[in-house]
């Protein structure tokens, strides 16, 4: 008899420019907790990763049951800094249930994140708006109603 195979999250990688800059962004905007520091790491990870010859310094960071693995890869960082669309295929964004959405959208923007005012909405969801980190990344910020 065959077992079913375990399969559980780990962490979501999330490539950025400046590691410094990102790892205070989680950390001051949204509660984060860096656990894991980790420079230099070359082969066989280069293979891993499809950029042969390139290094990658990770930092990895928790809140709550969410882990996210913020990734430097020494050739730099590609692609654009604006927000993806919402019909590109691919991860289109990180959620995130606040209280107190406005003090969270200071401290977004405080850390070098941008607020996308045009986003807001009131629903019977909540109050819902989005925002991205310091290289594009789109994050939706949660107010439950009551």
């Amino acid at each position: 008899m065959n077992e079913s195979p375990s399969v559980s999250p780990m962490h979501t990688g999330i490539c950025v420019s400046d590691l410094k800059k990102s790892t205070a962004f989680y950390s001051e905007a949204l509660g984060f907790t860096a656990d894991v520091n980790m420079e230099g790491l070359g082969a066989p990870l280069d293979a891993l990763i499809e950029l042969p010859g390139q290094t990658v310094d990770v930092c990895q960071l928790h809140n709550g049951g969410m882990r996210i693995e913020l990734v430097k890869v020494s050739g730099g960082a590609t692609g654009s800094t604006g927000r993806r669309p919402m019909n590109q295929r691919g991860l289109t964004h990180l959620t995130f249930q606040v209280n107190g959405i406005e003090n969270v959208m200071d401290r977004v923007k405080a850390q070098g994140g941008q607020v996308h005012m045009e986003t807001w909405i009131d629903s019977a969801f909540g109050k819902i708006v989005f925002c991205t980190d310091p290289d594009g990344t789109r994050i939706e910020l949660v107010q439950p109603p009551g």
